[in-house]
C-alpha cells in the first residue's frame, strides 16, 4: 500500500520555519522543480537548533550531538552538492566520557575492538563478550527498522507487516529496554551507557520500547560527529545549500495564522499582516503549536498527548579548563531508576542528579575567546505539567547545578563563569515547545511509530507537519527524515 500524497496542487510550497526538519523538506522538494519559500521568525536558520554569541563566546542552544552524517549528505546529494564542500565533520573520540558515583570512569568509543578493551580493562571479559552480542543486536535492530519503519510515511499500522516486523519481533524488539540491555550487559554501568538515550524519547529506560535502543546504535556504535564552528553549522550549511539552488528564506517572518477556505490553505500571514500566498504548505513548528496558532484548532488526539521530560540548560563561558574532560561527558548518579521516577512520574527535581557537560570549545577552540572555554550544562527537569513555578525556583536551582558540577570534579567552576545563560521549562515554552519539553511529545507506545501523530493535517488537503512531534519522532537524524518524508507527501518519492 502506497502512503498517501497531497492531491492539491503544489507549484509552490510554503514552509514555515527554518528548522532542521523545514530545511530538508526545502532542499528535497527544490530538487524536484518546486518554488519553494521558508519563512522563518528568527534572523538566522535552525529552529531548535539555535546560536547564542556572547561577549567572544558561541553557544549551541540545542542539540549537541550529531549522528547518521549519511542523511546530511543524503539531503545535499539531492541537489547535487557534496556535503564535506559545506561542513567540516570531525569525529569524536571518546564519543562520551562517562563518570559514575562511585568514582570510575568509562569512555565510550564506536570502534568495536576499542571499546571491547575499554570494558575488559575496566570491568571485565565476560562484560565484553556481553557488549559484543548487544552490538550484533543492536546492529539487527538498524537494519530491521530504518526502512520499514523508520524512514517511510505510515498511514496505518497495517503498513507494518512486513518480514522485517516479525524479526524485531523475534529478537526481542518490543520488550522493555531495560530488561533487553541487562539480558547482554550485566554491569550497572553498561547499562546506562547503552540505555541512557531512552531520555531523548521521553520515557524512562524501564518503560522504553527494545527499539529505542536504535539510538544508541545511531551514537554509541555509528560515532558522534562534531561540526567545525558548532552544531549551528549544520542549518547554516542547510540554508545555504537551499538558497544557492533557488529556495527563497524569508528571514525576521513572524507566521502568526494560515488564512484557509474551503478545507485549503491558501496563506500564510505575519504577525505584521503580511501575506504569502501559496498551494501547498508545511508546519516545521512543534505540532500541538502549529495546530492551534496556525490552523486554529486543536484536534483532541493532540491535546491529549503526553510530552517528554524537559530540562534546564546552563550555558556558561569560563575562564577555567578541565584537563581530564571530553567533548560530552555524562555524570550518572547513584539513583539512576529513580532519577526517571523523579522527573516523569512524580514531577519532582532530581534528588540525585545525573547530567551532561559538553565543551565545544574543546574541539573547536574559535567557540571561546583564547585561554578560556564554552560549557553546556544540561539537567533533565519535569516538564511544564508539574508544580514546579520556575519563576521563583531558577535563581536556587541554577546555584544547586553549580553545587552538583562542584561536587562531582568541577572544581571552582561558579567562580570561574565569565559569561551566562540559563534556559528552563518556562523559556522553552516561549519558544514555542509545547510544556515547555524540547524533546517533544513522549514516544510512548501510543505515540510511536504508525501511532505517532501524522504529517498529515487531518481536515485540510494541502497542509503538511515536519519535525519532531510527528513521525517518526526525535532527534537530529529523526527531524531530517521527517523533513523528507514531508516532501514526499507531495512528490510521491520516498
Amino acid at each position: 500500500m502506497m502512503p498517501k500524497t497531497i492531491k492539491a496542487k503544489s507549484d509552490h510550497v510554503v514552509i514555515v520555519g527554518a528548522g532542521l526538519a523545514g530545511l530538508s523538506a526545502a532542499i528535497h522538494l527544490i530538487a524536484t522543480g518546486r518554488k519553494v519559500t521558508v519563512l522563518e521568525r528568527e534572523l538566522v536558520p535552525g529552529g531548535r537548533n539555535g546560536l547564542l554569541k556572547k561577549d567572544g563566546y558561541s553557544f549551541d542552544t540545542g542539540p549537541t550531538v550529531l549522528t547518521m552524517p549519511s542523511l546530511i549528505e543524503e539531503i545535499f546529494e539531492a541537489v547535487g552538492e557534496k556535503l564535506s564542500d559545506w561542513m567540516e565533520l570531525k569525529p569524536l573520540v571518546p564519543l562520551y566520557r562517562a563518570s559514575f558515583h562511585d568514582g570510575s570512569v568509562i569512555n565510550v568509543y564506536p570502534e568495536f575492538e576499542k571499546m571491547s578493551e575499554e570494558i575488559s580493562k575496566k570491568i571485565g571479559s565476560a562484560e565484553a563478550k556481553g557488549y559484543k552480542d548487544y552490538v550484533d543486536f543492536v546492529t539487527k535492530l538498524y537494519k530491521y527498522e530504518m526502512n520499514d519503519f523508520i524512514d517511510r510515511n505510515i498511514d496505518n499500522p497495517f503498513q507494518l507487516l512486513t518480514p522485517n516486523l516479525a524479526r524485531l519481533i523475534a529478537i526481542g524488539g518490543f520488550r522493555k529496554l531495560a530488561p533487553k540491555v541487562s539480558d547482554y550487559l550485566k554491569d550497572e554501568r553498561t547499562q546506562k551507557i547503552y540505555s541512557f538515550q531512552a531520555m531523548y524519547a521521553g520515557v524512562s529506560p524501564q518503560q522504553a520500547l527494545a527499539i529505542y535502543a536504535v539510538i544508541a546504535y545511531m551514537d554509541s556504535i555509528n560515532g558522534v560527529f562534531f561540526p567545525k564552528g558548532g552544531m549551528h553549522a549544520l542549518p547554516r550549511a542547510m540554508a545555504a545549500v537551499a538558497q544557492k539552488h533557488g529556495v527563497e528564506i524569508k528571514y525576521g517572518f513572524n507566521v502568526s495564522k494560515l488564512e484557509t477556505k474551503n478545507r485549503k490553505a491558501i496563506a500564510a500571514i505575519s504577525d505584521s499582516g503580511e501575506r504569502i500566498s501559496g498551494d501547498t504548505f508545511i508546519l516545521n513548528p512543534d505540532l500541538p503549536v502549529a495546530w492551534r496558532d496556525l490552523l486554529g484548532k486543536t484536534p483532541k488526539r493532540i491535546a491529549k498527548l503526553k510530552y517528554s521530560p524537559s530540562c534546564v540548560l546552563l550555558l556558561a563561558g569560563s575562564s577555567k579548563k578541565y584537563s581530564e574532560l571530553a567533548h560530552h561527558n555524562i555524570h550518572f548518579g547513584k539513583s539512576w531508576d529513580r532519577v526517571f521516577q523523579e522527573i516523569i512520574d512524580d514531577g519532582k527535581l532530581m534528588s540525585d542528579p545525573s547530567f551532561l557537560v559538553t565543551v565545544p570549545s574543546k574541539d573547536d577552540p574559535e567557540l571561546a575567546p583564547p585561554g578560556k572555554e564554552s560549557y553546556y550544562v544540561l539537567f533533565p527537569t519535569p516538564n511544564l505539567s508539574a508544580e514546579i513555578d520556575w519563576r521563583t525556583a531558577t535563581s536556587k536551582y541554577r546555584d544547586s547545578i553549580i553545587k552538583t558540577m562542584e561536587s562531582n570534579g568541577y572544581d571552582g567552576f561558579g567562580q570561574s563563569i565569565e559569561v551566562e545563560d540559563i534556559t528552563t521549562p518556562l523559556e522553552w515554552q516561549e519558544r514555542g515547545m509545547e510544556m515547555g519539553a524540547p524533546f517533544a511529545s513522549a514516544h510512548t507506545f501510543l505515540q510511536t511509530g504508525p501511532f505517532r501523530p501524522s504529517n498529515l493535517a487531518k481536515g485540510f488537503d494541502n497542509v503538511i507537519f515536519t519535525g519532531s512531534g510527528t513521525q517518526p519522532g526525535v532527534g537530529v537524524p529523526m527531524v531530517l527524515i521527517s523533513g523528507k518524508l514531508a516532501a514526499a507527501r507531495i512528490t510521491g518519492k520516498k
